[in-house]
Parts: C-alpha cells; sequence; structure tokens
C-alpha cells in the first residue's frame, strides 16, 4: 500500500483520538498522545506539520499498528 502524502497533523490526530488516544502535551509543534493498554501507557510523538513528510508518517503508524495490533492497510485506509 502506498502510504498518502498530504495527511497533515489534525487530520492524523483526530484518528488517532477516534481509536482512544488522548492528547498530554504540546511542545513546540509536537503533539504528544498516550493510550493505556492494561496498566501500560503507549505514548506516540506527532510532529505539528503539513502535510507530514511519508518516512515519519509512516514509522508512526508502523508504531501504533504494531501496539493496537491491527493492519497498516487498514489503518491507512482510515486516513
Amino acid at each position: 500500500m502506498k502510504v498518502p502524502r498530504d495527511v497533515d497533523a489534525g487530520g492524523l490526530i483526530t484518528l488517532l483520538e477516534r481509536n482512544g488516544y488522548t492528547v498530554i502535551r504540546q511542545t513546540g509543534s509536537h503533539i504528544r498522545l498516550s493510550k493505556m493498554f492494561d496498566d501500560v501507557e503507549h505514548a506516540i510523538t506527532v510532529p505539528n506539520h503539513r502535510p507530514i513528510k511519508i518516512g515519519t508518517l509512516h514509522g508512526i503508524v508502523k508504531d501504533i499498528c504494531f501496539v493496537n495490533k491491527i493492519d497498516v492497510k487498514d489503518f491507512y485506509s482510515q486516513l
């Protein structure tokens, strides 16, 4: 599957919030989100850029999909 090239931070954060992540803080242009899994916290940092570079986006998506046990293609289809 090809990585979308026009994803901005707002769209990605909205999708993550629908999947249970909450915004913890923002430092400069980076937004930190977290989600609890059985007393273990998973935190991810999203750069507040428009658009997010494809390598950065793919790294974030791979991490989220690994922890949440979902398919990368399914996640990209939601974007």
